[in-house]
């Protein structure tokens, strides 16, 4: 109940105040676990893209573990479906949720990149995604986000926010080897970074 009505309220938001533009959305599956890729440049971009998605897609966010520390925080981004993730390591516990919640027919985010992006460069992808990705046997569809690290700054007070749903990625059959896991991260890499030089 609390998502939803959050999840509304800020889509009002995004919608009027930030002219939100959102675009393949016919790229997602209707059912069935997926993933979805975004580029990070601003810690706007979970609550951005979870309204950009349908709404029988509620997405479920690996979140850095120092949002949890906070009891405040951490009721928040808990109530709004995200969980923990040790940053810089194998973290076998986020895995298993991941791959649970998937399994489950879930959808579950997960940023590449494995970090905010301070210059909003596209960065390289770490293993995660595409291990965790091999490993469910589900595609992934990429995602650009623009705008969000704009807001108050270079002159922006209110900058158009973008989303954009790419080509699902499907995992190779049988496929979990060190060669699978770069092949797909590269392919989610490739097709994030042509959908941001699109958007110009």
């Amino acid at each position: 109940m609390f998502y939803n009505i959050l999840r509304l309220l800020v889509r009002v938001i995004l919608r009027t105040a930030f002219r939100l533009r959102v675009s393949g959305v016919d790229n997602i599956p209707v059912s069935g676990g997926v993933i979805i890729a975004p580029n990070h440049i601003s810690n706007l971009d979970p609550p951005v893209i979870g309204c950009a998605l349908p709404d029988n897609r509620r997405i479920r966010f690996m979140a850095k573990i120092e949002l949890f520390k906070n009891p405040v925080v951490r009721w928040v981004v808990t109530a709004l479906g995200a969980f923990p993730v040790r940053r810089g390591m194998a973290d076998r516990t986020a895995i298993r949720n991941a791959l649970a919640l998937l399994e489950e027919g879930g959808t579950v985010g997960i940023f590449p990149e494995g970090t905010r992006s301070k210059t909003g460069v596209l960065g390289r992808a770490e293993p995660g995604l595409g291990m965790i990705a091999v490993k469910a046997g589900v595609p992934v569809v990429p995602c650009a986000v623009t705008g969000t690290n704009k807001l108050f700054r270079g002159g922006h007070i209110l900058p158009r926010f973008t989303v954009r749903f790419g080509a699902p990625v499907i995992v190779p059959p049988g496929r979990t080897d060190k060669e699978a896991v770069e092949h797909i991260n590269e392919q989610v890499i490739g097709e994030i970074a042509r959908m941001l030089k699109e958007g110009g």
